[in-house]
């Protein structure tokens, strides 16, 4: 019997999708990397019996990225990005072993169908899941297909099998446009981010932000925000006069009146009119209408509009939102969310999908009336020939789905119906009176019949004061008539909503990636999102944006970013060579960053006006092993040590606190150490300036602490502290951390498991002796006399913190990943310290430690 291999985008894909195919009749177990399932059951293919295996990846197989040297900052001119640096495919999460598992599950198989998302992204991913596995798939005999493509647009039975009965094959030109997207991003973001990165925060101590990045999306991104800014900034308001008029239609009742002149920017010639008016006691009617009016349904829903609406409407981030909508799709409540069409196909069944909302208790009486008397069909809109709108597919309840998913879900609900309601229509009434020489106009609408805004109340027309019955010469006594003075107001900053409208207008980005854009500004601390999701431009942003209009405008405008995604697209429709778009587009953007280079000094002009230097920034905290004088610590990010004196700069740690470690010396270079700390429940460890910048050993990185540190006697290195091999990572070693007493704490040196031990001991120290189990060191252990739990009044004990039944009692897990081999009572391998590491001797079995001996390490994740 042949095999069939599937394979999705996310696991939970997978299931529903085998759940569909198989009608429940499957048998399903883990993958080797723990994260996806494989789900098998037996069907027919191409008219035989065959076994079909459907699994999943967990998004990209692959990432883009810079070979060797190219990734170092210090060591790569970044001119040398654009063109010379050699790039290479990577697993885009080594962790998961994604290519293994696909070519485990893929070996002998005889046929695949690609199952992931039907966008320009998923036609990507196709061919990174093909690149995996068709070196171990059986090879086809007399030319075969064997490859297929499933294209669909919601997880529903029909659609599904739809898919199945129609398979196509993955498009290779779309992908080559995303790998063209990626290859361009990568060299013109990192050539731009490393060379400014590098230059500003070489002098300039307070810009806060630990990397000043450059996207070719992201900053037109940024560039509208800080247009809208400098239009606010540059507003001058203006006085303006208006009149405003009131007549009696009877004892109880009034009209105000608009002025049909709207406003005047002259005083006295406001003055003159309302000295005219003035003289008048009755108002006449000079014109009256009444006109049948109506106010349009929606579009079908898109993306972009329902990126604009959460923002708006209900207070979501794009890029949050956007995750809201896919967990929504990938668990069958509403079709595919990336889409840019809002036009619904001929045969698209719209009754279908609204009878599953026919006993909703929110809108059912609205659905049952429309199935009854009829649905009205939808108003035509753009096609953009990929996903149809996105539509609800199946019915849910606030108690199902809760929070965020439930209000999105509402809304594209509600939107759906309103879709195929009819159009609200209403009666509107304009009345025009003479008062002397001016005219003056009310109106006022009454609704006919509300039609779609019954179910989308937010759209209703304002309910408004019926208007008299009047004609033509009517006159109605002059209540009053007065003279208002105003100011015109400066516009207010950017919405997220007004933000993707105008990257959509300006063709930055595309429906998925606009999130991120909008999201990379907040993080990079170019904006922050004030009250209403208004994005209010940093000092910083502002600056970057002032430079680049002063050095090269195009860098910043959304010109040269929309002529490269129309190029991009021309290469998905195979109407543009990949090769020839990328080396032009390089090409310009090589020359610009060149001049960008040699002209840095027109931004640098504007950071010196907003920004402090790093020598007159920070306060003092250790001394520099060089000139002995004290170096400043930078708490800006990224935080960092600077010695004016030797005009020299020290990466620290990030996402933590520092502080001088009790004045104690490095043994290589006097440098005075800090201690880093994640908080008290987190690690913390001492480090050098100067060996963390410069790795001492060749054994060593750069960005190594004391706990990485193999000097072989120094008291605060890895050699004296370390313990034994960690128990959730392969790599990292279990650290003592001396500064924790009395709330003792072990830290792995790579991951972030914390252990907490030995509270209200005295002293611990790690021994040169080994345990003779499992060759970690032993721990000496003074105890409070009062506060010992050491039988019969001891107060010391030494022993090992895995095997020493003492300790056992002493030490509790609380939490750490089931995923290790030890957490399931496999082999477990436990190596010594940097400084003696012992070996296991032949022959000796590696120990194994059963389930209930865990409880010697209480493990924290931080």
């Amino acid at each position: 019997m042949k095999t069939v291999l599937m394979v999705a985008e996310k696991p939970s894909l997978a299931q529903s999708i085998a759940k569909i195919l198989s009608r429940g009749s499957l048998s399903s177990h883990k993958g080797l990397n723990g994260a996806c399932s494989v789900h098998e059951y037996t069907g027919t293919f191409a008219g035989q019996p065959v076994r079909f295996k459907m699994t999943s990846v967990c998004g990209h197989v692959m990432t883009l990225d810079f070979l060797g040297k190219y990734n170092k900052w210090d060591k790569v001119d970044p001119a040398e990005l654009f063109s010379q640096a050699p790039t290479e495919k990577k697993e885009a999460n080594p962790k998961l072993n994604m290519v293994k598992f696909l070519q485990v599950e893929g070996r002998g198989c005889d046929y695949i169908v690609l199952w992931l998302d039907c966008d320009k992204e998923g036609e990507n991913i196709c061919f990174e899941v093909l690149d995996a596995v068709l070196p171990v798939m059986n090879k086809a005999h007399g030319g075969e297909k064997t490859v297929f493509r499933a294209r669909f647009s919601s997880i529903t039975d029909t659609d599904i099998c739809n898919a199945m009965a129609c398979l196509g094959e993955p498009d290779h030109n779309e992908a080559l446009s995303v790998d063209a997207r990626q290859e361009l991003d990568l060299r013109i973001g990192c050539a731009f981010t490393r060379f400014q990165t590098k230059y500003f925060q070489g002098k300039y101590g307070d810009l806060d932000s630990s990397l000043i990045s450059f996207g070719p999306c992201q900053t037109p991104t940024l560039g509208f925000c800080v247009e809208r800014h400098d239009k606010i900034q540059s507003f001058k308001p203006e006085t303006y006069w208006v009149l405003q008029a009131k007549v009696n239609t009877d004892k109880d009742r009034s009209l105000l009146l608009d002025w049909d002149r709207v406003r005047v920017f002259d005083r006295e010639i406001a003055q003159m009119f309302l000295n005219m008016t003035k003289l008048e006691k009755e108002a006449q009617v000079e014109a009256t209408s009444r006109k049948e009016k109506a106010k349009q349904r929606p579009l079908a829903l898109n993306t972009v509009e329902m990126l604009r609406v959460a923002s708006s409407s209900l207070g979501m981030g794009p890029q949050h939102a956007m995750q809201t909508a896919e967990r929504l799709y990938t668990q069958g409540y509403i079709s595919y969310p990336r889409t840019e069409t809002t036009h619904y196909p001929e045969n698209f069944d719209l009754k279908g999908s609204l009878r599953q909302q026919a006993n909703h208790p929110y809108w059912a009486d609205t659905v049952k009336r429309l199935l009854a008397e009829g649905i009205n069909r939808p108003r035509k809109g753009h096609d953009a020939g990929d996903h149809p709108p996105i539509t609800p597919m199946k019915s849910a309840t606030e108690a199902e789905l809760g929070g965020d998913a439930w209000r999105l879900y509402e809304y594209i609900t509600r939107h759906f119906i309103a879709t195929v309601s009819h159009d609200c229509k209403y009666l509107q009434s304009t009345i025009s009176f003479r008062i002397g020489p001016e005219l003056f106009t009310c109106s006022g609408k009454t609704v006919l019949s509300p039609g779609f805004t019954e179910i989308m109340p937010w759209q209703s027309v304002p309910l408004e004061e019926s208007l008299p019955t009047c004609q033509w010469g009517d006159t109605f006594p002059v209540g009053e008539v007065k003279m208002l003075e105003k100011q015109t107001s400066p516009p207010d900053y950017l919405t997220e909503a007004e933000l993707i409208t105008l990257m959509e207008k300006h063709g930055i980005g595309t429906d998925a990636s606009i999130p991120v854009h909008i999201n990379n500004i907040c993080q990079r601390n170019y904006v922050t999102v004030e009250s209403g999701r208004r994005l209010k431009p940093t000092n910083l942003g502002i600056v970057l944006v002032h430079g680049y209009y002063k050095i090269d405008a195009e860098l910043v405008l959304p010109t040269i970013r929309s002529a490269v995604e129309k190029q991009l697209n021309l290469i998905a429709q195979g109407k543009a060579d990949y090769r020839q778009v990328l080396g032009h587009t390089l090409d310009v953007f090589k020359r610009k960053f060149h001049y960008f280079v040699d002209s840095i000094a027109g931004m640098d002009e504007l950071m010196e006006v907003s920004f402090s230097p790093l020598a007159a920034t920070g306060k003092p905290l250790s001394r520099c092993g060089k000139c002995h004088r004290f170096m400043k610590y930078i708490q800006a990010k990224p935080s960092r040590l600077h010695c004016s004196h030797c005009d020299e700069t020290y990466t620290l740690p990030q996402n933590g606190t520092i502080k001088l470690y009790k004045e104690l010396r490095c043994p290589l270079d006097d440098f005075e150490l800090v201690l880093w700390s994640s908080g008290s429940r987190g690690k913390s460890y001492p480090l050098c300036p100067y060996c963390y910048n410069h790795p001492p050993f060749r054994d060593m990185k750069k960005g190594m602490g004391c706990n990485e540190c193999t000097h072989p006697s120094c008291q605060h290195s890895l050699s004296m502290l370390g313990i034994g091999q960690c128990v959730e990572c392969e790599s990292g070693v279990l650290v003592l951390d001396p500064t924790s007493g009395p709330k003792w704490k072990v830290a792995c040196n790579k991951c972030s498991v914390v252990a907490h031990c030995f509270e209200n001991a005295h002293r611990v120290r790690v021994s040169a002796d080994t345990c003779s189990v499992c060759e970690a060191a032993l721990l000496d252990v003074d105890f409070n006399k009062a506060k010992s739990p050491l039988p019969g009044d001891e107060t010391q004990h030494m022993g090992c913190v895995f095997c020493d039944p003492i300790f056992q009692e002493l030490v509790e897990l609380k939490h750490a990943a089931s995923c290790h081999p030890m957490h399931r009572g496999g082999p477990g391998r436990r190596q010594g310290r940097g400084r003696g590491r012992a070996r296991r001797p032949p022959g000796k079995p590696n120990p194994r430690r059963p389930k209930d001996k865990m409880s010697a390490l209480a493990a924290y994740f931080v």
